[in-house]
C-alpha cells in the first residue's frame, strides 16, 4: 500500500473470518478494505447467519449464486441488488455454515481524487454510504465472487493498527477490539422483508457515514 496505510495495518487472516458471524461482524468495524488505490474504513455492517436465517441468500441451501457462502471463509460474495448495485459480502464461519457479513457503509480514506470527478456533487460522507455506493467506490463486480480478501485477491481487508501485534495464539478478533475505541451500536437489519427484528446490523456510533438509523432501538 503505497499511500502509507500499509505501515499502519495488516491484512486480516483466514482465521479472523473462521468464527461465528456475530463475532466477525462487529470486529470488522474500523477495519479497512482496499481495491487498487481506493481504501474505505468500514463503519456499518450486517450479519447473515446461513441456512438458519430466512433473510440469507443461503437459506434454501446452495444455489449457483449462494454456493460461495458455504466456504471457505475469508472470500468475497458479490451480488447484484435490484439489478443496479453490486453489494460486497465477506464469507465467514466454518465451511458449510454459509454465513456472511454485508458491508453496508464506510468512509473513503484513499482514492478520493479518482472518485470525485465521477460524482462531483455528492457530499464526501456519502461516497460509500450504503451498500450500493460502497460497492460502487470499490468497483465491485461478479468476478470478485469467490476471491480471497486476505491478501491475494482484488479486495483486501486490513485490521486496524496497533502499537504492537497481540499474541498470535490470542482471539483473532482481539486486535480489532483493542484498536477500536469508538462505541458500537446494533439494531434491526434494514432493506429486507423477513427476520428484520434480529439486531444484527452493527455500526460505529455517531459516525456520519452510517447509512441506516444511528440510534439503537429503545429497550422496553
Amino acid at each position: 500500500m503505497g499511500d502509507g496505510l500499509a505501515a499502519a495495518s495488516h491484512p486480516c487472516t483466514a482465521a479472523f473470518f473462521d468464527r461465528p458471524v456475530l463475532a466477525v461482524a462487529p470486529d470488522l468495524l474500523g477495519a479497512t478494505i482496499r481495491h487498487g488505490p481506493v481504501v474505505v474504513r468500514l463503519t456499518e455492517v450486517e450479519a447473515y447467519d446461513g441456512v438458519d436465517d430466512p433473510a440469507s441468500h443461503a437459506a434454501r441451501g446452495p444455489t449457483p449464486r449462494s454456493a460461495v457462502m458455504f466456504g471457505p471463509p475469508g472470500r468475497a460474495y458479490v451480488y447484484l441488488s435490484y439489478g443496479i448495485h453490486w453489494c460486497v459480502n465477506i464469507v465467514c464461519g466454518p465451511p458449510g455454515q454459509a454465513c456472511a457479513v454485508l458491508l453496508r457503509a464506510g468512509e473513503v480514506l484513499a482514492g478520493r481524487d479518482l472518485l470525485r470527478p465521477r460524482w462531483p456533487t455528492l457530499p464526501e460522507r456519502d461516497l460509500a454510504r450504503g451498500p450500493g455506493r460502497l460497492g460502487r467506490v470499490l468497483a465491485a463486480g461478479p468476478t470478485m465472487t469467490g476471491t480471497s480478501v486476505t491478501g491475494d485477491g482484488p479486495l483486501t481487508l486490513y485490521r486496524p493498527a496497533l502499537d504492537a501485534d497481540p499474541d498470535p495464539d490470542a482471539d483473532p478478533g482481539a486486535v480489532t477490539r483493542t484498536a477500536r475505541a469508538t462505541r458500537i451500536d446494533s439494531g434491526p437489519r434494514i432493506g429486507i422483508r423477513t427476520a428484520t427484528e434480529r439486531p444484527w446490523r452493527f455500526w460505529l456510533a455517531d459516525d456520519p457515514t452510517v447509512s441506516g438509523p444511528r440510534r439503537p432501538p429503545a429497550r422496553s
